[in-house]
């Protein structure tokens, strides 16, 4: 069984779970937590297996994280079972949650996508990111001087400069082992065959600048996905919930509340 990760958690509501991507942690989705709670939901922000004070896995790839977001939707849930949730991915965030979406369809309510991808193959945007980051790891690069490096590289020049800072804090906090790790299983991802079976109401989300995971990359998604739409924020790379995050959470919101007319 697997072990439940570190998170944070504030509010009452229905519950929204946000998973951070390989460069985060539990506080890369500080704007949507404060926000949500404020509005009537729980949010829940989890440390994946090996940032913060959460345990590893081995061997380290999707399947074990699917079941470590599992095993926190589950110990989440009140007495008499868990109840299904929205979840909210970003990055390989995203991907988790892909995977648990279709490992676990009782579990999800609702689905959010950022700036993520259905699959990760050679000599792709995303395929490039994680080797270029690999390589800065090689040449002996800690994760202070990695972040000064690669945060001009993903986000817009128009982004809220508090929210690169964030970003840049949070980033400096990731085990260099760790962030190893998880640029090594990007490369082992593929879903996009499976896209056709997630039957949850579903928001992608691009950053209009995003070269990681371009916009085209996230509205093809969401021609896969039934009742799935796309939305990309203008003046955001790949971290929109962290550059423009007024537009973000007001995006969130209406779909939270609304999904089903919001989607139709």
């Amino acid at each position: 069984m697997a072990r439940v990760p570190t998170y944070s958690s504030l509010g009452a509501g229905p519950l929204v779970v946000l998973l951070h991507g390989a460069g985060g942690g539990f506080r890369s989705f500080a704007p949507q937590v404060e926000t949500l709670a404020s509005l009537g939901f729980r949010a829940v922000a989890w440390n994946m297996p090996g940032y913060g004070l959460s345990p590893p896995i081995e061997p380290y790839g999707f399947k074990g994280l699917a079941e470590s977001c599992i095993a926190l939707i589950e110990a989440l849930a009140p007495e008499g079972g868990a109840e299904p949730v929205a979840l909210v991915g970003h990055g390989l965030g995203g991907m988790v949650a892909q995977e648990v979406a279709l490992r676990r369809p009782d579990l999800v309510r609702q689905l959010v996508l950022v700036a993520t991808a259905a699959a990760v193959a050679p000599g792709d945007a995303y395929s490039r990111h994680a080797a270029q980051g690999l390589g800065w790891l090689d040449e002996g690069r800690d994760m202070t001087a990695i972040a000064e490096a690669l945060l001009p590289q993903l986000v817009s020049p128009r982004a809220l400069p508090a929210g690169v800072q964030l970003a840049r804090h949070v980033l400096t906090q990731v085990h260099a082992a760790t962030w190893r790790r998880a640029l090594q299983a990007l490369s082992g991802f593929d879903r996009r065959a499976a896209l056709g079976h997630i039957h949850v109401a579903t928001l992608l989300v691009a950053g209009a600048q995003d070269t990681v995971a371009p916009p085209a990359v996230l509205q093809g998604m969401a021609a896969a996905v039934s009742g799935a739409r796309c939305v990309s924020l203008a003046d955001a790379g790949h971290l929109p919930h962290l550059e423009r995050p007024d537009e973000f959470d007001e995006l969130l919101l209406e779909f939270l509340r609304h999904a089903r007319a919001w989607l139709h």
